[in-house]
This record gives structure tokens, sequence and C-alpha cells, in this order.
């Protein structure tokens, strides 16, 4: 006990200048924490769009630079006969691009593109078919030599890269074999069929042909990837092979299809290829792997797998094309536009290596943003203070129940009859009988981290949960979700649509629900994160069962925790829990849209807000204050140098050891306070709940529940009944 004391008497110093007047040194580092706006890099480094967008700034640079560069470069004829090429080349980035999403490479595109070129002007020139069957016939040869890659790589599970620049060899070989013998033939009998020219030069309102089906495969590509099965399993198995086959994915015969689609497209682009130009060249597809593979890389197409798209394979396919050709314009050797080619494969593969090894840590460091915090001095707290903060050892009587069969209960309710719930870090609902509370069942299960617990009218359990939103259960176990999601605001670079951190609730008598989300940037178990940031990053939400709606009406608020539906019914309570504050806000009546502090400056964090049996209200710190942390949160950078530096659970930190509930009037006034030094039976209280003449505590650390006699109070007090009223 003594030594429990001089603990607590050491936590009432104050570090020097606490609480002083604000002086202009400090007041610029609030500023610069606040307004300089450092915190949206890490938000927008951590969005996937990115990942197209810098491809996109690169493309309007190279446009840019070749209107500079090349005369008459935005004239109607220069910008259809680009489009015509990337109408070409772009089925064969496509093509490749879905073999490297789903893990494998292929440098053999270059050779299918010669040999379905070879095959289309073959079918028409010499064989003289009709163009659908030429065209059918085309892309019947661009699958089988896909699917020899296919087999090679997706069943018999050889190296892509070997096995692709083997098949390149002896592609070319069989290309080079065919065109010698059939070059002049197919020369010299140019097919009569207007069909066919317009296949390659033809135009529709002034676009070119192969433009506008490139279009639309390139639409319909996009719609595989990112809304059918198909397409997400593809992603899945160039994320993990082996998680996509454990999770019952046909990992080879997906492989295999993704290497046969990729030779039907480079088939379509030797279809539009040999319509253009009728030639069977010795130099047809030479060196195409590495144009089609560095617009790939350049395009944002991962080498690892499992990242890419239609949009990143068109920006690459642009901007590759639009450099050879401005290159070109320039008369420069082909060897220049090789070894450019080169080098920016080169650089775009080492950004790409890098930075997918390297994303989750480069954006962790520039994502955490500190902001200034100075809170007002530590009021004293030990066993001579005379005072409400006055230490006491009231909560190491209290009983337990439970004890290892529940892990986590956040918070704790009790229905009308007596019977005890609590959540658990399983997902459940967990329910516990009266007298004794010995005997318990899952009542429910949801998922998540059930936290903040409240009954309507009906005897719903309104619930909710981490990482999920606000979900309820009905008296027949029947679970609900009521809402996972508010209105977005038009700033946030987040999505702050999603409720990522649902945490406590009260409903009004109106049946609208007013619940708490801590933080918008964090998810669950990152929470302490947000504690070290100290911004601003939570919100008050409220659903409305009337119309079904759900809005966000606080916003930038200090990790709002606990709320409590006040006596006015108009108001509610609500803690701030980095804020160390107790704030009250009108939601109707005459105040409507105040807002007042009701308790500030108290000794440790704020958590769950409930009602007394006494009309007053209880109030658990979930941890308490001590000068080294409240120093710590006025220098924003010291505590980003910790988030870099030192390994969380090594992190400055408030002490979560000691237990403590607080009763408090609405007046501001601290009428008592329960401790339980040193945290032996509740080192970090979340949550009390007044029933019957004793509290109820819960703890998100612990694995029982609390339950401790209270002197003088009302052994009738059943919450929903004082509430709602009785049945």
């Amino acid at each position: 006990m003594a030594q429990a004391a001089d603990v607590m008497r050491s936590r009432a110093g104050t570090p020097a200048g606490a609480g002083a007047a604000e002086t202009w040194p400090e007041r610029l580092t609030r500023w610069r924490y606040k307004y300089w706006p450092d915190h949206w890099i890490g938000e927008i480094l951590s969005k996937r769009w990115t990942e197209t967008a810098i491809p996109v700034l690169l493309l309007l640079l190279v446009v840019f630079a070749s209107g500079r560069l090349i005369p008459n470069f935005y004239s109607a004829t220069v910008m259809a006969d680009t489009l015509r090429q990337a109408g070409e080349i772009g089925f064969v980035v496509l093509g490749l691009a879905l073999v490297m999403i789903v893990g494998g490479i292929d440098l053999s595109v270059g050779s299918i593109f010669a040999l379905t070129n070879f095959c289309a002007l073959m079918l028409m020139h010499v064989l003289k078919w009709p163009v659908a069957a030429a065209v059918a016939g085309t892309l019947v040869c661009g699958a089988l030599l896909g699917a020899v890659n296919g087999i090679l790589v997706g069943y018999l599970r050889l190296r892509a890269f070997l096995t692709t620049l083997i098949t390149l060899i002896i592609f070319r070989a069989v290309y080079e074999i065919l065109s010698l013998e059939y070059s002049t033939a197919i020369a010299g009998n140019l097919p009569d069929s207007e069909a066919w020219d317009f296949l390659g030069s033809g135009t529709f309102w002034g676009l070119p042909t192969s433009a506008w089906v490139f279009a639309v495969v390139a639409i319909a590509g996009h719609v595989m990837l990112t809304r059918l099965r198909f397409g997400w399993h593809i992603m899945a198995i160039g994320g993990s092979r082996r998680s996509a086959y454990n999770a019952g994915i046909a990992v080879r015969r997906t492989v295999a299809l993704c290497y046969v689609i990729g030779g039907m497209l480079t088939a379509i682009a030797g279809c539009f290829f040999a319509s253009r130009l009728a030639t069977a060249g010795a130099d047809i597809g030479v060196g195409m792997e590495v144009l089609v593979l560095t617009a790939a890389v350049l395009g944002g197409i991962s080498l690892g797998g499992g990242r890419g798209s239609v949009t990143k394979a068109l920006v690459g396919t642009l901007i590759v094309l639009l450099i050879t050709n401005g290159l070109t314009s320039l008369s420069a050797p082909g060897g220049v536009n090789r070894m450019v080619l080169a080098s920016i494969l080169v650089l775009a593969a080492m950004i790409d290596v890098r930075w997918l090894k390297n994303r989750h840590r480069i954006i962790s460091k520039v994502y955490v943003s500190p902001a200034y915090q100075a809170l007002k001095p530590l009021q004293e707290c030990s066993m001579t203070t005379e005072g409400a903060y006055r230490l006491n050892n009231k909560l190491r009587e209290v009983t337990l129940i439970g004890v290892g069969r529940v892990e986590a209960p956040e918070d704790v309710i009790l229905d009308r009859h007596d019977n005890l719930y609590a959540g658990s870090r399983h997902g459940d609902i967990v329910r516990f009988f009266p007298p004794d509370y010995q005997r318990m069942e899952i009542y429910a299960h949801i998922g998540g981290q059930p936290l903040g617990l409240a009954f309507d009218r009906d005897d719903n359990l309104n619930v909710c949960i981490g990482g999920m939103g606000l979900y309820r259960v009905t008296p027949q176990r029947e679970v609900q979700r009521v809402s996972d999601e508010t209105n977005r605001s038009w700033h946030s670079i987040n999505d702050d649509s999603r409720l990522r951190l649902a945490d406590d609730l009260d409903i009004a008598d109106d049946g609208r629900i007013f619940f708490s989300e801590a933080t918008t940037r964090y998810e669950m178990h990152e929470w302490p994160v947000d504690g070290l940031e100290a911004r601003g990053n939570g919100r008050i939400v409220c659903y409305d069962p009337r119309d079904g709606s759900t809005r966000t009406v606080l916003r930038d608020l200090r990790f709002p925790n606990g709320i409590a539906i006040a006596s006015d019914g108009l108001s509610i309570l609500f803690a701030e829990t980095w804020g160390c504050c107790i704030k009250r806000w009108w939601f109707d009546g005459p105040k409507k849209g105040r807002m007042e502090t009701v308790l500030d400056n108290l000794p440790g964090y704020p958590d769950n807000i409930n009602l007394a049996s006494d009309g007053n209200y209880w109030l658990a710190l979930v941890g308490m204050r001590c000068p080294a942390y409240d120093l710590a949160l006025r220098m924003p950078g010291f505590r980003r140098r910790m988030a870099l530096r030192v390994p969380l659970d090594e992190w400055l930190f408030p002490n979560i050891n000691t237990g403590c509930v607080i009763k408090f009037n609405e007046a501001g006034q601290v009428l008592e306070t329960l401790w339980d030094l040193g945290g032996e039976n509740h080192p970090m209280i979340t949550s009390m709940r007044e029933h019957r003449g004793h509290l109820y505590l819960g703890g998100i650390l612990n694995n029982r529940i609390g339950r401790y006699k209270l002197e003088g109070a009302d052994p009738n007090f059943v919450q929903y009944d004082k509430r709602w009223g009785k049945d």
C-alpha cells in the first residue's frame, strides 16, 4: 500500500513549465504540427491509386515534352497514327500484364506476335479465307502458342523466365523458317477485301479501328479483374500462390489460362498489324519483349505479381510509345532507342522491387504525424490528499466473475432480468446467469471486437464492433447490421465513410443512436498510435432509425470514447480520452449545437460513461497520466522520432496498471473515486455498470469481470428500467 502511494505521489509532480502561459515557440510548434500538411503525405502514399497517378503524371510530362520537341505533334493525323500504334501494341501489353499479375512472365511475346502476324497473312493472302475466319484462325493460333507456355509454366511448374526465353527462341526459329518459305507468296497475293483494309487502316468517328477494339477489350479486362471471380483468382495467385492454393483456387489452371489469354491478345495485335502493313519481314517482333515489358513495368504492373490494372497497362503503353516515336522523329539511331528502353526498364524495375519490398516501412515513417498538445498540470493524487482524488484501495475487494473464461470484456451490461453480458476478443457476446454468475453461454457471435453495449426500448442489444461498425442482437439472438458507414467528409484523403473503430454508444429517447468512433486514421489494433499522435482523429456519429441514415455530427475529437445521454434527454456526455476531459454537446433543444466542458484536467484517461442510481454518472479511467508523458505531448518531434526508432511495445506510454472509477455530476464535480492501486484485480478499467447495488467492471486487457458492492446505492436500480420504464 505504501509503495503504491509513493508511486502515485511521484505521478503528482508537474513538468517544468506545464500549465504556464503558452510561449511563442510553443505556439509556433502547435501551429506547425496542426496546419502543415505533412500527415497527408502518408495518407496519399497509402492509397493504391497513387501507383497509377505517378505513371499518369509521367505520361502528361512526356506528352508535354513531345509537343514541344516534335512538329505537329498535336495534329489529328499524328494523334490518330499514335492511337493506331497504341491499339496494336496495347493488346500485347495487356496480355503480358495479365501474365505478370498472376505471377509469371512471358518473354516470347515478340515471337508469338510474329507468328500470329504470319498466320493472319497466310490465311488472308495465300489461302484466301474470309476475314472472320482468318481472324478466328489467328486467335486460335495465338491461343495455342500461349497454351504451350501455359502448360509448361502452369501445369509442369517450370520457371517462367527460362521457359519463355526458350519458347522465344523456338517460336522465332519457326517463324523464320515459315517466312522464308512463304514470304514471296504472301507479298504476291494481296486480298481484295474492304473489311480487311478497314481493320488495319480504317477509322470510325475519326479514331482508328484498333483503338476502338482496344477500348472494348480494355473495359472487358477491367471488369474481369475487378468484378469477376476469375480476376480475383488472378490477383490472389499473384499475391500469394500458396495461400491461393490453400483457399481452394485452381492455381495451375488459372496460370495456364492467363498465358492462353495473353497469346490471344497478342494474336489480335498480329491481325491489326498484318492488315495495316501486310509484311512478314525477318525483323517483325524483334525486341518487342523489351518494349512491352518496359511499358508494363513503367505503367505500374508489379514484377512480383498480384498488383496491376488495365489502366496501368494503357498508361505504360502510351508512355513507351510516345518516347520511341519521339526518338524516331528526332532521327535517333535504333541503338539509342533500345538503350533508352533498356535504361527505363532497369530503372522502373528497380523502383518496383524496392517499393514493393519497403512500401509499408516507407509509409509508416511518414504516416504517423504527432500533434502538439499541452495538458494542464497534474492534480495531486495521494493517500494524504484532501479532495476528490484521494487514493484508496476500494476496488481491491471486488469479487471476480468468469476468470479465464472471458477475454477482453471492454464493456459490460445487465438486462432487466439481471443477466450479465460482455464482449470477448473472439467476436462473441457472452452471457452470465444470476444470481452467482458462474454459469455462462455464448449469447451471440458477431465477429470483430465487441466494445460498447446498450439496450434499446425493445430489448435489442446494440453493440459497437471495432472494425465493423454498429450491430444489434435481437431478443431472439438474431444478429443484424445496423450501420457500417457514415457520410464522407469532402476534405478527407482517407475514406472516412467506413467505420474503423466504433467504440461506445447510447440511445436517445426518440431511438437515435449516438456512438463514438475513436479514430478515422487507424484500425482497432493500432489505437496506441492514435494516442501517440494526439491529433484529433475521432468523431461522434448518429444513426437515425426513422430514416435509416447515419451521419457524422462532431469531428476532430481526441479519441472520443464513452457516451451517455444526459438527464435532459437533449444532450450527450462524451469522453475525449487523449484530452483527459468530459464534454457535453446538445443535439436538440434551444442549445442545439452548443458544446461545453464538464470535467477537465482529469488525472487519467477517461473511457466509458454510464448512469448511476442517484442520477449522477460513473466514469472509467483507462490509464493514468504521468509527468514524462505529459511532457512528451508538448514535443511532437520527440514522439515522431520515438515512433520511427523504438518498437511499439517500448514506447513511452500512459500508466495502465492502476484502475480507477470516478463518480461525477453534470456540474463537473467529482463526488467519489474508487481505486485499485497496483492493478491487482483490474489494471485497465474500460467500463463499469451499476445494477442493483453493485458496480460491474470491465477491461479490454482483462480476463475477468469485477463485481463491487456499493455502499448506500439503490438495491433496485436497473439502468434500462429507469431509461425505458418497466415492462
